[in-house]
């Protein structure tokens, strides 16, 4: 590649925007240009294209989304034009601009019954309307392009935004214990490793037409944890370093019960990342530790 490349990313203050904003200063490969509202309000898919073509994208990621996992159970439809017709739209528009399209899923395309990890082959069954409204973008993303990598990622954290990490930081300010689920299983995957593996894929698919490059593929944090293993970990972190910690009580899913149901096995087999683009997410307590640190330099 010559010169840094026009990377466009769908969306402003997600974890993996921002994530990707902070890595891609330091990255000579690309420019990272992020486009959320006003300017690309993917509920509204007919005004994609023309955003889309005054970017000039060398690569585009598709990083935005309706994330609201127990919301969408009410509010489908949205979810749907979001994840799966905005979705379906930008690869359309990388289709016709002739550049890659780099589009971020989750583990909620599986029903969670498998019990090891799942592999990019496995039957797709969501359980609810979040996946549903996901695993309509991905056949959107197939049928609109043939250059391109489907990310399918999970349990996202980052000092960016809301998500576990932080929440668990935060309630363990005012509470001694805290009561978490145990009998859920998956990959913590910090958004800044996401972010890397994003502009190394990307960088592949930009310098590569190999088919091999393209398709569907499993990236998360390497090593595995329920969410209660997740916690104690957080703690122990956040004691190293100061700061606020709590007793962790495992609980079953049944004791906290949310509108949409859970997978109980979010675990994603990674290896045909690494064997295709060479790409492979550090160990999550690693990254974990990284980011608690990193938490409280910045309070003091």
């Amino acid at each position: 590649m010559t010169g840094r490349k026009r990377l466009i990313v769908t969306g402003r203050e997600g974890q993996v925007v921002r994530s990707l904003l902070e890595r891609g200063g330091h990255d000579r490969r690309f420019e990272v240009i992020p486009l959320g509202r006003p300017e690309l309000d993917l509920s509204a898919p007919d005004t994609i294209e023309d955003v889309l073509r005054v970017a000039q994208p060398d690569v585009i990621v598709s990083a935005a989304a309706y994330t609201a996992v127990d919301q969408a159970e009410g509010d489908e439809e949205a979810a749907t034009v979001v994840n799966g017709l905005a979705a379906g739209r930008i690869a359309q528009v990388a289709a016709t601009l002739g550049v890659p399209v780099v589009h971020l899923s989750t583990d909620y395309v599986f029903n969670g019954a498998k019990s090891s990890p799942y592999l990019e082959t496995d039957q797709v069954a969501p359980v609810g309307a979040y996946g549903r409204s996901k695993l309509a973008g991905e056949q959107a993303v197939v049928a609109a392009t043939s250059n391109f990598a489907i990310l399918r990622t999970a349990w996202v954290y980052s000092p960016f935004g809301a998500n576990f990490l932080k929440t668990m930081l935060t309630l363990a300010e005012t509470r001694k214990s805290l009561n978490v689920v145990d009998d859920q299983l998956g990959n913590p995957t910090s958004a800044l490793d996401i972010a890397e593996a994003v502009l190394d894929v990307a960088a592949n698919l930009i310098a590569n037409d190999d088919l091999a490059l393209r398709g569907i593929f499993h990236m998360t944090g390497s090593g595995e944890a329920s969410w209660a293993d997740f916690a104690v970990e957080i703690f122990a972190q956040s004691t190293l370093v100061g700061g606020p910690s709590a007793e962790v009580g495992r609980i079953p899913s049944s004791a906290y019960p949310t509108p949409a149901k859970r997978p109980a096995n979010s675990r994603l087999d990674c290896t045909k990342l690494a064997d295709v683009h060479g790409v492979r997410l550090p160990d999550w307590k690693h990254s974990t530790a990284k980011i608690v640190e990193r938490l409280a330099q910045a309070k003091h």
